[in-house]
């Protein structure tokens, strides 16, 4: 790793109270099955990823690290070389709330650029506010692509019920994030009570809303995070199939587009 980007990331790990490390042992592989198990609850034929793969994924240059308090695995991530010197982050998953998954994240920075590898790509879920908050604000990554169904039918305790919609995320790592577009704003998706309301698309700058907590809405008000889902992939998803960039997420939870 290099010195600085290595020394941000040891700091950033000392701050959670944690150790991270590459993983090259089948038992820490089992560790890793078993939290990412905890965290999503899968069905046992939807894990995340097997231990197979990540024991491939690490003996052919992979990235597998996991974040360690004491003896004990609170934190992991998951990736694999892809095409254009890019990792593409497949599964990270920590504690939330207490910056593991940040630590980890610059842990994964400083592996990546030490390996000449200048991008990290990865998919969330575009209606989840936390996971975008934290991709576009924290860590300045961008939307490029907007996946419609990407993974198919999920059956976890997370994504069981709605259709698997993704963001393709493209943190460059050697190159600033664009800043967030001026207004004036138009709302091209508002809310109102906790339903998605269609507003207009035609300003140079438009806002999308994203729901408070998709998560707990799919329970308690299955009916309308199904029409987030659908109102959000119209508008956010023609947006961006139109050429319009994502160039920020406000503070109130939503995404800042910006047309060519």
């Amino acid at each position: 790793m290099t010195s600085v980007e290595a020394a941000a990331a040891r700091e950033a790990a000392e701050k959670t109270g944690v150790t991270i490390r590459e993983l090259r042992e089948v038992h820490e592989f089992e560790d890793v099955y078993r939290l990412y198990d905890d965290i999503w609850h899968p069905d046992p034929r939807n894990a995340p990823v097997p231990v197979e793969l990540m024991i491939a994924f690490a003996h052919a240059g992979g990235y597998v690290a996991g974040a360690y308090e004491g003896d004990r695995l609170v934190g992991a991530s998951v990736g694999f070389r892809a095409a254009d010197r890019t990792l593409h982050s497949h599964v990270t998953g920590a504690a939330i709330g207490r910056g593991i998954g940040y630590a980890l994240k610059l842990h994964q920075r400083a592996w990546c650029l030490e390996r000449g590898l200048v991008r990290v790509t990865w998919t969330f879920d575009p209606l989840v506010r936390r996971n975008a908050r934290f991709n576009l604000v924290k860590l300045g990554a961008r939307p490029e692509r907007y996946l419609e169904d990407f993974y198919g039918v999920m059956a976890d305790a997370i994504n069981e019920g709605d259709a698997s919609d993704r963001l393709l995320a493209v943190w460059r790592l050697t190159e600033p994030p664009p800043e967030a577009a001026a207004g004036p704003y138009t709302w091209g998706v508002d809310v109102d009570g906790a339903r998605p309301v269609v507003g207009r698309t035609d300003g140079v700058v438009v806002l999308v809303e994203t729901p408070y907590d998709i998560e707990t809405l799919r329970r308690e008000d299955p009916e309308a995070a199904r029409a987030w889902r659908l109102v959000v992939r119209e508008v956010l998803g023609g947006l961006m199939g139109s050429g319009a960039r994502v160039t920020g997420f406000t503070e109130d939870g939503e995404y800042v587009l910006e047309k060519s």
